[in-house]
């Protein structure tokens, strides 16, 4: 699926959301949104032939814990989720969901303790941020045997395309021009 489509829209606010649906973006990641309005998000992308990914730490009014979760499977109905958080991964995956952590690694201590919560969750996919650290992608991609998403900070088709050839699989933006790559 990511290989396929590897520009997958982050949107965050309902300005993204209708810009999305006229886009050709297969895969979106959902980074707004509240208990309220998240069920008619995922609806209104679903309808669209869009595959949805909820960011479960980002949802207004949503404590990020199991309860959390069987709400968004239960209510929103996305495809999978996102979470920074490795207890969240592992409860997701339990419930069927496909799991993307985001790990942010800005020094060795955050690359280690990624590495080990990445190893003992087994997400189905992870999303490094931030994505323009090619030599930071090589290296989880050297260590880990796990789809890479880069993401955070992308902002031109050269750093696609700079993430692609160094491991990603895929890159998640908020910038529209490059919804269409």
């Amino acid at each position: 699926m990511l290989i396929e489509n590897p520009v997958i829209a982050a949107i965050t606010k309902d300005e993204d959301l209708k810009k999305v649906l006229e886009s050709n973006v297969s895969i979106v990641f959902v980074l707004y949104g509240n208990i309220l309005s998240l069920k008619n998000i995922c609806e209104t992308l679903e309808a669209h032939n869009k595959i949805v990914f909820v960011h479960i730490d980002l949802i207004d009014g949503l404590k990020g814990d199991q309860m959390g979760i069987k709400f968004i499977k239960d209510n929103a109905k996305p495809f999978g989720i996102i979470s920074t958080k490795a207890s969240n991964i592992k409860y997701a995956k339990a419930l069927g969901l496909y799991t993307i952590q985001r790990v942010f690694v800005v020094d060795t201590l955050s690359f280690v303790k990624g590495v080990k919560n990445i190893e003992d969750n087994k997400p189905n996919a992870i999303e490094v941020m931030p994505g323009i650290a090619p030599k930071i992608i090589s290296k989880v991609n050297e260590r880990l045997n796990c789809e890479i998403i880069a993401g955070g900070l992308i902002r031109t088709k050269s750093d696609v395309i700079e993430a692609l050839s160094h491991g990603a699989i895929a890159v998640s933006t908020t910038k529209y021009d490059l919804w269409s790559l």
